[in-house]
């Protein structure tokens, strides 16, 4: 049986990985015909492409009911994007931060991150936590409500994107033309792969967790949201060789802006979303590592070859944090 789910696992990666590559390129080439600059770009159309995997395993997770992996797989993904997969990008090449990332995006990836932690129950959470109560233990939960509000401030964030995008068009710009309905035909047969490859990662995930004995939060924590996270760190490190590097930055804030505000937000309509004392360590984990990548990109404009190997070693040593706990 073991077998079986690591095959329906292992399906599952796949289908989400190549839904997302085809999804992105079907995507993007639409995005070109606009001449939608290229951070833009990385930050919306990439990024939605890329979160669409955390998309479907959280949506999929609430709708059976397994809201602690919703909310893990996005904490998880957004954690290894920052650490792991800048990390690498850093190391390939050093990866200038652009101005408007640093004082519209960062900034806005950081608020929602702490917004989720109040929504959930602010202080009473943090006092739990420190009470010494289980990891495993009810701390609060991020309602339909707040669920709906992250939703509204991500749509207005979007269209903030856009409006700044053509009052600024001379920064745009344009690739291989594709016809549009070869565009659509990418995107809807992405859609269909991310889709089933979610379905396929959550059943597989949650009877692996139950067989090994571990609980769903560690299991949405490390394997569901690096094997989610998996397309945004190809998309990342392939746009670093080239040298693409506002392509890479977008991809990673723009994602984790997506996963917080969008799907944390959905999960949240479709089913409260409960919060147990391990995730608040996570998203405590999450507030500090993005203020510690905001710094790293404001001393010098970017970040470097030693940056990017601190935050990988930082993240393998939040991996061996969240299995030994």
């Amino acid at each position: 049986m073991i077998i079986l789910n690591l095959i329906i696992l292992a399906a599952g990666f796949w289908a989400l990985i190549k839904g997302a590559d085809i999804f992105v390129d079907g995507s993007a080439a639409l995005a070109g015909n606009f001449k939608v600059p290229a951070l833009i770009i990385g930050l919306t159309i990439v990024a939605l492409g890329t979160s669409a995997p955390e998309l479907a395993v959280s949506t999929a997770a609430s709708i059976q009911g397994s809201n602690e992996i919703a909310l893990s797989n996005v904490v998880g993904s957004n954690i290894f994007n920052l650490l792991c997969v800048l990390g690498v990008c850093a190391i390939i090449c050093p990866v200038p931060v652009d101005r408007g990332i640093l004082k519209r995006d960062f900034p806005l990836s950081i608020l929602s991150t702490m917004f989720v932690l109040l929504a959930a129950g602010g202080t009473r959470l943090f006092g739990r936590t420190m009470g010494g109560s289980g990891m495993e233990a009810a701390a609060g939960a991020v309602g339909r409500l707040s669920g709906a509000l992250l939703i509204a401030v991500f749509i207005g964030y979007i269209g903030y994107l856009v409006y700044d995008a053509k009052k600024n068009p001379d920064r745009a710009e344009s690739g291989k033309h594709v016809p549009v309905w070869k565009c659509i035909l990418l995107i809807i047969m992405g859609l269909a792969l991310i889709v089933g490859g979610g379905q396929a990662v959550v059943c597989g995930a949650k009877e692996i967790a139950r067989a090994a004995g571990m609980t769903e939060t560690l299991i949405g924590l490390t394997v569901v949201a690096v094997g989610t996270s998996l397309p945004e760190l190809v998309t990342s490190v392939v746009a670093a060789k080239k040298g693409q590097t506002e392509l890479a930055v977008g991809n990673v804030i723009g994602s984790n802006i997506f996963n917080l505000m969008f799907i944390l937000g959905i999960s949240a309509v479709i089913d409260p979303v409960a919060v147990n004392v391990a995730s608040v360590y996570d998203l405590l984990i999450l507030v500090s590592v993005s203020i510690l990548t905001l710094l790293f990109s404001f001393t010098s404009g970017k970040i470097g070859r030693i940056e990017g190997g601190i935050m990988i070693a930082l993240y393998a040593a939040d991996v061996v944090f969240a299995v030994l706990r």
